[in-house]
C-alpha cells in the first residue's frame, strides 16, 4: 500500500535512530499517523509511504513504514511550512515568510539553485544564504541516500544504521564492498550482505565475497557449539552451502586468508584445523593461564587434613568413599581440580566438606556458577552465597568486557566453580584471565551432560587433557541409591534402559503418539495448576518444532493454564502472545536492566543484570507506558519495555539444552519421536538429571530405547585439550 500526502506535524522524533511518529494529511483529507525510522522530515514536505497498516493498543490504527520517499512542496503555502519548520539553519518563522513572500513557490530552487538571490532580503547577509544552502543540500543529500539505499534493498532503518556509521559516504562504500558491514552495522551478517551485493553487481566469484562466506561459514560453526573446522569441512561448507563456487576458489582463498593471518590454522590430531583469530587466541590464552594456575599454587605445610576430614565426617554423621576423600585432599593440595560425576555420587558433600576446610584455614574463597538459577541451586545445597561468573568477573554496564582481568585479578584464595559443562571457551578464557597467582581453583561437573551452548567443549577437554588432577566420581551412595530418578540416570549414561513404571519418583505413560502425549501434556500440567502447584513443574521437550516442540507446547500451555481473560492485559511481539500470569524465561544477558527486590517489609534492594536462562511469571503489563514487569523466581523485579521482549520466550515448556544448570522438583518429558540429532542419550540424561523429586515420561517405550541407543551426538571441534596436551608435553604453544 502507498499513500501521498503532506506532513502536518511529527509528533515523536528519536535522532539517534531516525524513528519517528509524523501525521499525514492525504489528498484525500484524510489524516493518518505512520510510524517508521526514516530520515529527517518536516512540516509541509510531500511524502509518498509504502507499509502495513497496524493497530496500536493506545494510538489507534497507523502505518508501519516500510518505504518512504519525500516530494518536495510546490505551492506557496506549502513551501512556507515546509520552511518555517525550522529544520534549514538560520531559518525561522518570520524568515520563512520574508522568503516566500519574495519569491513564492520558486523559493525552494533559488535556495538550492541561486542562493545569492536570498541576500536581496533584508537580514540575510551572504554567510546566512550560503548556511541556507548548504542545510538544504545536506538534506536533499540525505533524500538521494535513501533513494540509492532502497534500490540495494535496505529497509529505512537499515539505511539510518548504515548511514550513522558510514556518513554521506554511505551509498558508494555499499556497492563497492557490501561485505564490510558484516563488520561494521550490527544485526548484518552474510546472507543480508550478499543480497545488497546481489542488487550491487557484485560478482560471485569476487574477493570481498569469498573472503565473507569463508568467515560466515566459521560463524556458523560457532553457533554450533565449535571453536574451529577441519580445513575439509570448511572448505566443503563454505563452497557448497554458503558461497556455491567451485571447490579450488574456496581452497585459494583460504590459503590465501592463512597466509595473510586472517585466519589462523593448526594441526590437531591428523588434521588441519581453521580458526578465526579471536577464537584462536581465546583457546590459546586459555589453555597457558590455566598451565600457569595449576603450576602456581604452594603447598600448605605442616596441616595434617586427614584429622580435619574425619572432624567433618562426623560432624556430618558421613562416612567418605575413598574418591571423596581424594577429592577433598587435591583440592588443598593442588593448584587446579576437577571434580565430575553423575547425579548421587557425592559432588555436593565434597563441596560442603571444601568449604568447611577453606573457612578452617581462613582461606578467602568464591563459589560461583555460570548462571543465575545454578548459583542460587548451589548455594541452597551448601548454605554458601554463591555468585554468576559474570557477577564474580563484574562485567561492566554497556557491554564492555569484564572488570576483572589479568591486570585487576580476584581477591581472593580460593575458586570453586559448580556446573563447570555450561561454561564455553570465551566465558572459561576470561576466567582464567581473572585467576591470581597462588588462587586455588576446583573446577565441578558433570562431563557427560549436554556441553555448554557456547562454542567450546571446555569440561570434557580439561578432563581429556590430564594436565590436571581428575577425580572421576562413579559411586552411588546408598541414599541416592533410593531415588529412581538417579539409578534410571546412571542407567542412560551407561547405555542401558531405565526401569519404566509408576513409581512415586520416575513415572512413565504410554502415549503411542504425539497427539495422545500432548493431551497429556496438557491435563497433568492442568491438575498441578488446580493444585496450586504450577511453578513445581516443568514441561522439557529435546525439540522446537513440531507438535511436541517447545514453540507448540508453549502455545497449547498458555491456552490450558492461562487463557484470555478480560482482567488480564496482553501484549503480541512477534509471534508471541505475552499475557499477564505468564512463564517467561530471560534467553540472553542484559547486564544493563535494573531489577529491584524486597527483602522483609521495609528493605528494598536495587540492581542491574538479568540472565539467560532465568524464570519468572509475568506480572503487569502497563500498556500506557509500553512496559512489562517480569517476577522472577528468586523475587527479583524488572520491567522491559515493549522493544525488549525479544529477550523473552514462553516457559511453560523449555528445550534441554535450556534446562542445563536448573533443577525443577518435577520434570515432564513428552517423547514420542523426534529428530535423530536431538533425540540421543545426552539429550535424555541431561534431561532426567534436571529433576529433583520426580520424572514423568508420556510417550512410548521404543523412543525411549532409541534415545538410549544412539549416541549420535554432532561432534563439536575445539583446540584447548590440543594446546593443554602440548603445554604438558613441554611444546611451546
Amino acid at each position: 500500500m502507498e499513500i501521498t500526502g503532506t506532513i502536518t506535524a511529527v509528533r515523536y522524533r528519536n535522532e539517534e535512530n531516525g524513528w519517528t511518529v509524523l501525521s499525514l494529511e492525504t489528498d484525500d483529507d484524510k489524516s493518518i499517523t505512520a510510524v517508521g525510522a526514516v530520515p529527517s522530515v518536516s512540516l509541509g514536505e510531500r511524502a509518498s509511504i509504502s507499509g502495513e497498516w497496524t493497530s496500536h493498543p493506545l494510538y489507534g490504527e497507523q502505518i508501519k513504514i516500510t518505504s518512504f520517499k519525500v516530494d518536495m512542496p510546490t505551492s506557496a503555502e506549502t513551501v512556507l511550512a515546509y520552511l518555517s519548520s525550522g529544520f534549514l539553519k538560520g531559518v525561522g518563522k518570520s524568515t520563512a515568510r520574508l522568503i516566500v513572500d519574495r519569491f513564492g513557490p520558486e523559493a525552494l530552487d533559488v535556495i538550492k539553485l541561486t542562493p545569492n538571490e536570498l541576500t536581496k532580503i533584508s537580514g540575510i547577509g551572504l554567510k546566512k544564504a550560503k548556511q541556507i544552502h548548504e542545510s538544504y543540500l545536506e538534506k536533499a543529500q540525505m533524500q538521494d541516500i535513501v533513494i540509492g539505499m532502497q534500490q540495494l534493498g535496505l529497509s529505512l532503518a537499515m539505511t539510518m544504521k548504515i548511514y550513522k556509521r558510514y556518513g554521506a559516504d554511505c551509498v558508494r562504500l555499499v556497492k563497492e564492498n557490501p561485505y564490510r558491514l558484516i563488520e561494521d552495522v550490527e544485526n548484518i551478517g552474510f546472507k543480508t550482505a550478499d543480497k545488497i551485493a546481489f542488487e550491487a553487481g557484485v560478482e560471485a566469484e569476487s574477493e570481498f565475497r569469498l573472503t565473507a562466506g569463508i568467515r560466515y561459514a566459521l560463524s556458523f560453526a560457532a553457533t554450533e557449539g565449535n571453536t574451529c573446522l577441519p580445513k575439509d569441512k570448511l572448505v566443503m561448507f563454505a563452497a557448497n552451502n554458503v558461497l556455491g563456487v567451485p571447490v579450488p576458489l574456496v581452497e585459494d582463498m583460504l590459503a590465501s586468508m592463512v597466509e595473510n593471518g586472517k585466519l589462523f590454522a593448526k594441526t590437531i590430531g591428523d588434521e588441519e584445523h581453521v580458526f578465526l583469530p579471536y577464537m584462536f587466541k581465546t583457546e590459546l590464552s586459555a589453555a597457558a593461564k590455566l598451565d600457569s594456575v595449576a603450576k602456581s599454587v604452594e603447598i600448605l605445610p605442616f596441616y595434617d587434613i586427614e584429622y580435619d576430614i574425619s572432624r567433618l565426617e562426623k560432624k556430618y554423621r558421613i562416612e567418605l568413599a575413598p574418591l571423596q576423600r581424594e577429592a577433598i585432599k587435591r583440592s588443598i593440595a593442588d593448584g587446579v581440580l576437577v571434580i565430575t560425576g553423575g547425579p548421587g555420587t557425592g559432588k555436593t558433600t565434597i563441596l560442603r566438606f571444601i568449604i568447611d576446610l577453606f573457612i578452617r584455614l581462613d582461606l578467602e574463597f568464591e563459589l560461583a556458577a555460570p548462571t543465575g538459577r545454578a548459583a542460587k541451586r548451589i548455594s541452597d545445597t551448601t548454605g554458601t552465597e554463591a555468585r554468576t561468573l559474570h557477577r564474580l568477573l563484574e562485567y561492566s554496564a554497556g557491554g564492555e568486557g569484564f572488570n576483572r582481568n589479568d591486570e585487576c585479578p580476584i581477591e581472593t584464595d580460593a575458586i570453586i566453580v559448580d556446573e563447570m559443562s555450561m561454561v564455553d571457551a570465551s566465558l572459561f578464557a576470561a576466567l582464567v584471565k581473572a585467576i591470581a597467582p597462588g588462587t586455588r581453583f576446583v573446577m565441578v561437573g558433570d562431563v557427560d551432560q549436554l556441553p555448554s551452548v557456547g562454542p567450546g567443549n571446555v569440561l570434557k577437554d580439561i578432563v581429556d587433557s590430564d594436565i590436571v588432577p581428575v577425580i572421576r566420581l562413579n559411586e552411588i551412595f546408598r541414599q541416592a541409591g533410593r531415588s529412581s530418578i538417579v539409578t534410571n540416570a546412571h542407567l542412560v549414561n551407561n547405555g542401558k534402559m531405565p526401569s519404566l513404571g509408576t513409581e512415586d519418583d520416575f513415572q512413565f505413560y504410554f502415549c503411542p503418539n504425539a497427539k495422545v502425549a500432548l493431551d497429556s501434556v496438557l491435563n497433568l500440567c492442568g491438575d498441578y495448576a488446580y493444585l496450586g502447584r504450577s511453578n513445581d513443574l516443568q514441561v522439557l521437550s529435546p525439540m522446537k518444532a513440531n507438535v511436541l516442540g517447545v514453540h507448540n507446547l508453549n502455545a497449547e500451555l498458555q491456552k490450558e493454564l492461562n487463557p484470555p481473560a478480560e482482567e488480564k492485559n496482553e501484549y503480541t511481539y512477534g509471534d508471541t502472545v505475552f499475557r499477564e500470569g505468564d512463564r517467561v524465561m530471560q534467553i540472553r544477558n542484559n547486564y544493563d536492566l535494573e531489577w529491584k527486590k524486597t527483602k522483609g517489609k521495609l528493605k528494598t534492594v536495587m540492581g542491574t543484570g538479568v540472565f539467560n536462562g532465568d524464570i519468572g511469571t509475568v506480572m503487569q503489563i502497563d500498556s500506557a507506558n509500553r512496559t512489562v514487569g517480569v517476577l522472577f523466581d528468586d523475587e527479583r523485579y524488572a520491567e522491559y519495555n515493549y522493544p525488549m521482549l525479544e529477550e523473552l520466550e514462553l516457559a511453560y515448556c523449555i528445550s534441554v539444552h535450556k534446562s542445563q544448570g536448573s533443577e525443577f522438583a518435577t520434570v515432564v518429558l513428552p517423547l514420542v519421536s523426534g529428530p535423530n540429532m536431538l533425540f540421543n542419550r545426552n539429550i535424555l540424561y541431561t534431561a532426567i538429571t534436571r529433576a529433583r523429586e520426580r520424572v514423568i515420561i508420556l510417550g512410548t517405550e521404543e523412543c525411549i530405547s532409541f534415545m538410549v541407543s544412539n549416541t549420535n551426538v554432532r561432534r563439536r571441534y575445539s583446540a584447548l585439550g590440543a594446546f593443554l596436551k602440548e603445554i604438558k608435553g613441554g611444546i611451546s604453544v
